[in-house]
């Protein structure tokens, strides 16, 4: 799959996700076999843009490209300097927010809400389209609603836009993150349009993937959820994708190194009382399921510093790895 002048390969995409993409996030998801990685959502109100969030969700040195940045906003010029600005700052494909769900972000009318206006769509993606010398990509649900699936309509007015490829959630934004995904949506404009089409929602395996791909014959699946925890789950896909044959699950020493490196990543980009805060999340996720997990996350929450976090995590898995019961101390 080609978006602008990039391969995308594999086709397997990691999904923007709001509090999760990082660029500690992503560079390990594109290690660890991500064709693409797109950012967290980014504003267009450029009152925000010094920020030392904005700043740390524009911060992309050594990133390996391509990098795709998200945008959001309702206001055609404000979209389009943003996507200027975001160029500017290293950016090599600007994505579109037509797809979050979130109530705080419908409420001003950006994100999915954006789908009950198509004439506004049109707008917003011509500007945004025009002003950038890069390729300009595109993330929507199925629709707004039940029995308001116009994400086909949407579709060819991104393609006549200029759009360079089309991500879709397979559920209506009042479905937020519940039910089945659906994909017929999802094969029918496929099989309208000329450019690349994502499918996303719902894709947690290799097999699944597999499946989707096959149903609504999209040119990569993105992944989002499944991810967290589990950044594994790219090169576990992508495997199975060119041989048919699933890769063995890591091993818990595996899942420890990975995670070491990633809360080293974390507490080095945000400084370490941010990262050792911001860490949290991903700690629950990488212990979810295993044993002790709940008595892990009450004692590991509390670590104040980076060692701490480190030492109570490396020795949590270290304990796996031995194939004994981890001694959770009572304090961090």
């Amino acid at each position: 799959m080609r978006i602008g002048s990039f391969d995308i390969a594999p086709r397997v995409i990691l999904a923007p996700m709001a509090g999760v993409t990082d660029k500690p996030f992503r560079v390990l998801c594109k290690r660890l076999g991500a064709g693409l990685c797109a950012s967290e959502m980014t504003t267009s109100d450029p009152r925000f843009w010094n920020t030392a969030k904005s700043r740390h969700r524009m911060d992309h040195e050594g990133e390996p490209a391509p990098i795709s940045v998200q945008i959001a906003g309702t206001v055609p010029a404000l979209l389009a300097d943003a996507a200027r600005h975001n160029v500017d700052h290293g950016a090599q494909i600007i994505d579109i927010n037509m797809g979050c769900p979130a109530k705080k972000v419908c409420n001003a009318w950006a994100g999915s809400a954006l789908m009950r206006d198509e004439a506004l769509v049109a707008r917003i993606l011509e500007a945004v389209v025009a002003a950038v010398d890069v390729p300009v990509t595109l993330k929507i649900r199925t629709g707004w609603a039940e029995g308001q699936r116009n994400a086909p309509t949407i579709a060819r007015i991104a393609e006549a836009s200029g759009i360079a490829a089309l991500a879709i959630h397979g559920r209506t934004r009042d479905q937020q993150y519940t039910g089945v995904a659906e994909y017929e949506t999802i094969a029918d404009i496929k099989s309208q349009l000329s450019i690349p089409v994502i499918a996303n929602g719902d894709i947690d395996s290799p097999r699944k993937a597999a499946q989707v791909l096959a149903e609504t014959g999209a040119d990569a699946v993105m992944v989002g959820r499944a991810a967290q925890g589990r950044p594994w789950i790219f090169r576990e896909i992508a495997h199975y994708l060119a041989t048919g044959e699933e890769l063995p699950e890591p091993t818990v020493a595996d899942v420890r190194d990975i995670l070491l490196a990633h809360l080293a990543h974390l507490h080095a980009f945000y400084s370490e009382q941010s990262g050792v805060r911001i860490a949290r999340k991903h700690l629950g996720w990488y212990a979810k399921d295993r044993p002790e997990n709940a008595a892990f996350r009450a004692v590991v929450n509390r670590a104040e510093t980076a060692d701490a976090q480190l030492r109570l995590t490396r020795d949590y898995f270290d304990a796996l790895a031995a194939g004994v019961t981890p001694d959770i101390p009572a304090a961090a």
